[in-house]
C-alpha cells in the first residue's frame, strides 16, 4: 500500500527497493516484482546476507536492530544513485505496540515510517489496499525466516532452508495460508491461523507433516493449540524494545520530524 501511495504521489519519483536474502520466505521476491510491475513502479533488488554479521547470527532479542542497520546502509546507496531524498518503510501503528528493535534502527537512521506516524493499523492498511484494488489486501502476515528461531539459537543457512522447506510443504499439503514453523532446537512448533487449524486435524495430514519435518532434521513435531500469533517468540521477553519516539496519533507526524512532502 505504501508503494502504491508513493507511486500516486510521486509518479516516476518513487522507487521501490526489495532486499533479497536467505531470510526472505520463498516466493516473496517474485511477488514483490509482480506487484511493482503492475504498479508501473521502478524496483531495485539489493542482495543481502545477514549471516555475515555475527551479531545477527547469535540471534539476541535485538537481532532485528542489526539487520535493519545493514539494510539502511544499502538503502542509502540506492537513494544516492536514484537521487532520492527520503527513505520510507511500511512499519505500521500495530507494529509499534510490539517488540520492534528494527523499528528503532529505522528511527535512528532517519528512515520515515509514514503509516506508523499517521496511526495506520493493519486493518486500516487492508481496507485502503482493497479500495485501491491491490492484490495484497488479503495477503497473510509475513515476516522474515529468522523470526522462526528461538532467541539464543544460532541462525544458519541450513536452519533457514529447513524452516522454509517445512513451511512450503505444509502449505502445499494442507492449503493453510497463515503459518509459522517455529524452531526450538530440534523441536518444531507449528502455528496455524485459528480458522485454519482444522486443515491439519486429520490423521493423514498430521502423519505426513510429522514424517516430512522429521526427515528435515526435527526430532519432535508439535502443533501449537493457541494457533498463529504475531511475535510469539517475544512472549517471554521481560524488556521488549518498543520505539516510543516513533509513536504518533492520527493527527499527523511526530513534532520532532518535518511532515513528508510530495
Amino acid at each position: 500500500m505504501l508503494a502504491a501511495a508513493a507511486k500516486i504521489a510521486l509518479a516516476h519519483g518513487a522507487v521501490a527497493v526489495t532486499a533479497d536474502s536467505m531470510t526472505l520466505p520463498p516466493g516473496e521476491l517474485s511477488e514483490a516484482q509482480r506487484l511493482a510491475s503492475a504498479l508501473g513502479l521502478k524496483q531495485v533488488v539489493v542482495k543481502e546476507n545477514e549471516l555475515d554479521d555475527e551479531r545477527f547470527v547469535e540471534n539476541p532479542p535485538d537481532r532485528c536492530y542489526y539487520c535493519k542497520k545493514r539494510l539502511i546502509d544499502e538503502l542509502r546507496k540506492v537513494a544516492a544513485q536514484e537521487a532520492i531524498d527520503v527513505i520510507v518503510d511500511g512499519t505500521n501503528a500495530d507494529d509499534l505496540r510490539m517488540h520492534r528493535p528494527g523499528a528503532l534502527a529505522l528511527s535512528e537512521g532517519g528512515v520515515r515510517s509514514p503509516l506508523a506516524e499517521l496511526g495506520f493499523t493493519k486493518t486500516d492498511i487492508r481496507a485502503v489496499s482493497r479500495a485501491l484494488g491491490l492484490p495484497t489486501w488479503s495477503k497473510p502476515s509475513m515476516a522474515c525466516l529468522s523470526s522462526r528461531f528461538e532467541y539464543g539459537q544460532r541462525i544458519t543457512a541450513e536452519g533457514l532452508q529447513r524452516v522454509a522447506e517445512a513451511e512450503s510443504f505444509i502449505k502445499t499439503l494442507t492449503g493453510v495460508r497463515q503459518l509459522r514453523v517455529r524452531c526450538h532446537g530440534d523441536l518444531a512448533r507449528i502455528e496455524v491461523g485459528r480458522a485454519e487449524r482444522s486443515l491439519l486435524a486429520s490423521e493423514a495430514a498430521m502423519d505426513r507433516v510429522s514424517e516430512k519435518l522429521r526427515a528435515l532434521g526435527f526430532r519432535y513435531v508439535t502443533l501449537d493449540l493457541a494457533g498463529y500469533r504475531s511475535g510469539s517468540m517475544d512472549e517471554g521477553l521481560s524488556n521488549p524494545i518498543i520505539p516510543e519516539r516513533m509513536r504518533a496519533g492520527r493527527s499527523g507526524a511526530p513534532a520532532t520530524q518535518e511532515p513528508l512532502r510530495g
